[in-house]
């Protein structure tokens, strides 16, 4: 399991047991998802230069005092989701150039009476906790100084000792899975000096009065603070927002996957102190019930000014309030993606006045519709360098649009344009219109230096004089067959030209031109690896006259055609198997039973009103309507028999009569003869029957053989129909009268037993 730089891969193989063998050659060691329950002293005695440890996902209980003291060099070890009930200071002892350690998911409630990780002095992630961890005593991180991320699980810590984590002098990133805000208010008052990033994960923010305990956050020096899947309410959010204004040195602010119950409706004033330093919001994937009825958030107004960076992602907004877009004084960067906005409420939104710094605008995936109107709302933006309007559907466009005159990047792709028109601003050094379905671009951009026409229908490539500065063109997946000799060189200054994923004729002289003659810095074609030309970009040596091409590569419509052929012939010889062979009624018998299937296997007994069902050829009907109903049905007592010509229910699918007169009858009595396994609807009433009766194992079916049948014309499909005829009785019409009384009884006393 082991590669050529020594990394094993043992993982999901169903170890019970570290493998034997180890040496000292092996680096990585991959033994996750497999069922190992202890590891002994003796398991990695060996792998002295072992770098990684992978034992994530097992069933380990156990772990010996010695078993990590020869893995000096180690630098990763992954315990998590493991059964450890506790955790050893003595197993990390001499993991001196440990820097990642991951405990999480396992079932200790503590971390014990001093500290697991005392020794660990170059520790630099630290992942821990799970659902059953609940307390953190004092000096539990001792001997930790500094940590790049830590992760505690702590949704069920319910004893935190204060000073626990004051040992820790620096922690870039923190991640606190926590339910409890007391609880998290006395972690946080520990870190107010040595974190960085504050990540908070499932806390309720949802009652006014425990929010007080968070006011120590307001001293906190973290310069980012991140809710994910967090509650919010209308009561807490003027709370939250008033402590975030009063930390220091609060930069940024993450609102993932979160929820806030309510519309808005701010009662309490929040003080707008305008943070000298909170400059960039992020909020995504915000779950907000009732979001139509959303207020304008008037309340929030007078602290929007300074921020420089805004993204509101997958948040259902679908109108900004222009006084909101007015106060955004300082925004240069703004992420709309993903939400509901159209055509009148960006006008809206963008209203004069309105973001008046913007430089960069991300309106992806939203609901417009009209690209004159949108270039328009978008026109007096001063500033704006940069648009993302790709994945909306725009449709035609117009020959005539007014944009902001700094423009210098648009993205307009996958926006279902059949064609570009002068509508495109001439200002654009970099245009995308990938994914459109092009079949020409043709338009003058003379300051244009990147274009990308990825997943169109070009058949040739666009014109060079019409785009003299053009250095990086992107033609992949398009209908190119080939390039001549005048397209490239009108291509002579550009540095990368990306045709991968074309149509090509396949000819390594064509791609030794494009080298030698076109003068392209680099071409990418997309060709397979093994075709090598004496070309720049191709492997050195290889000589033309070498190259040996597939016939797909260079007969792609011959070897289609080929194909479809052959699909066709296929599916003509499945056709007519199936035709021979009777396919066509296995099918509905499938289908048949599948339909059986899904019903109870017995009627409860009140819906049982026929003492049998009788199942008979029309060929046989003389016999049986004239000669056996008359007998059964005026015996004393009387027997209750189901007839299809009576008892079906008029309307209903024959196969539903069929299942539901079986269900309802005691008894089923196939009346056999040559007509009978002829006739196509006996076959699905006996197949039926072997669904429905034959498989229980009971003698709910009674045979009455009319007249004699060889058993060749019993078709082979019918196997239980032979295997029961030759197993088991059944009863034969006799020719004399003294013969059939004896049949008479015999048939009453099979039909009440």
């Amino acid at each position: 399991s082991c590669d050529a730089s020594q990394l094993c891969n043992c993982s999901s193989m169903g170890l019970d047991f570290i493998p034997l063998g180890l040496t000292a050659k092996i680096t990585v060691l991959n033994l996750a998802h497999n069922r190992i329950q202890r590891i002994q002293s003796q398991d990695l005695q060996q792998a002295v230069n072992l770098r990684t440890l992978l034992l994530q996902s097992n069933n380990i209980r156990s772990i010996d005092e010695d078993s990590f003291q020869s893995l000096a060099k180690l630098e990763l070890l992954d315990l998590s989701n493991n059964s450890l009930a506790h955790l050893s200071p003595l197993w990390f002892g001499h993991l001196f150039s440990l820097q990642h350690l991951h405990l999480q998911g396992n079932s200790y409630r503590d971390l014990g009476q001093s500290s697991p990780f005392s020794g660990l002095r170059n520790l630099s992630s630290l992942h821990l906790g799970n659902p059953r961890f609940s307390v953190i005593r004092q000096g539990n991180f001792e001997g930790i100084e500094l940590l790049h991320r830590l992760w505690i699980d702590a949704s069920n810590l319910t004893q935190y000792e204060q000073g626990s984590l004051k040992s820790i002098k620096a922690i870039n990133h923190m991640i606190i899975n926590i339910k409890r805000i007391k609880v998290f208010s006395e972690i946080v008052r520990d870190l107010l000096h040595s974190v960085a990033w504050l990540e908070v994960r499932r806390i309720a923010f949802s009652i006014t009065a425990e929010m007080q305990v968070l006011r120590v956050m307001s001293s906190s020096f973290a310069k980012k603070i991140s809710f994910r899947q967090t509650l919010l309410t209308d009561a807490t959010v003027p709370v939250i927002i008033s402590i975030l204004e009063d930390m220091p040195k609060l930069v940024e602010l993450e609102l993932i996957n979160c929820r806030l119950l309510g519309t808005g409706q701010w009662k309490m004033q929040i003080q707008a102190n305008q943070s000298q330093t909170l400059r960039i919001l992020t909020i995504e994937n915000l779950s907000i019930e009732e979001f139509y009825l959303f207020t304008d958030l008037q309340a929030v107004e007078g602290i929007l000014s300074p921020f420089t960076r805004v993204t509101v992602r997958n948040t259902k907004v679908f109108l900004v309030p222009c006084r909101i877009s007015q106060h955004l004084l300082s925004l240069e960067y703004l992420d709309l993606s993903a939400n509901l906005l159209g055509d009148q409420s960006l006008e809206h939104s963008a209203c004069q006045g309105g973001w008046p710094s913007l430089q960069t605008l991300n309106l992806s995936q939203n609901s417009l519709s009209d690209l004159k109107m949108t270039s328009k709302s978008l026109s007096h933006l001063g500033n704006l360098v940069v648009l993302d309007i790709s994945q909306n559907n725009f449709g035609d466009i117009p020959d005539v649009c007014e944009w902001p005159k700094s423009l210098k990047y648009l993205n307009l792709s996958s926006t279902q344009i059949p064609k570009v028109t002068a509508c495109i601003p001439q200002t654009l050094e970099v245009l995308d219109v990938s994914g459109n379905n092009l079949k020409e671009f043709g338009l003058q951009l003379l300051s244009l230096k990147e274009l990308y026409l990825t997943r169109n229908q070009l058949k040739t490539l666009p014109g060079a004089a019409p785009i003299p500065n053009l250095v990086a063109l992107s033609v992949r997946r398009n209908k190119l067959n080939s390039f001549s000799k005048e397209e490239f060189e009108s291509f002579r200054r550009m540095e990368l030209l990306d045709a991968s994923d074309n149509n090509f004729i396949c000819s390594c002289e064509f791609l030794s031109f494009i080298h030698h003659e076109a003068g392209i810095a680099q071409v990418l074609v997309g060709w397979p690896d093994e075709y090598v030309c004496d070309s720049p970009l191709a492997v050195r040596g290889a000589q033309v006259g070498a190259v040996r091409l597939s016939l797909m590569e260079c007969h792609r419509s011959l070897v289609v055609s080929l194909i479809c052929v052959l699909v066709f012939l296929v599916i003509l010889l499945l056709v007519a198997l199936g035709y021979k062979y009777h396919m066509v009624w296995y099918l509905r018998m499938t289908w048949a039973w599948l339909q059986a299937k899904r019903k109870p296997k017995r009627a409860p007994p009140k819906d049982v009103c026929y003492d049998a069902f009788v199942s008979y050829s029309e060929n046989d009907s003389d016999w049986v309507e004239n000669t056996m109903v008359r007998e059964l049905e005026q015996a004393c007592p009387p027997f209750r028999l189901c007839l299809h010509k009576r008892d079906f229910v008029p309307g209903k699918w024959i196969v539903d009569n069929i299942i539901d007169c079986i269900e309802k009858s005691h008894k089923t009595l196939f009346v056999l003869s040559e007509h009978f396994v002829q006739s196509e609807w006996c076959k699905y009433e006996l197949d039926f029957s072997h669904f429905r009766l034959f498989d229980e194992n009971n003698d709910a079916a009674i045979l009455v053989l009319l007249e004699p049948i060889q058993s060749k014309a019993i078709p082979k499909r019918f196997c239980k129909l032979r295997k029961i005829m030759n197993t088991k009785t059944y009863l034969e019409w006799p020719a004399g009268e003294e013969q059939q009384q004896m049949f008479w009884f015999n048939l009453k006393i099979a039909l009440r037993s």
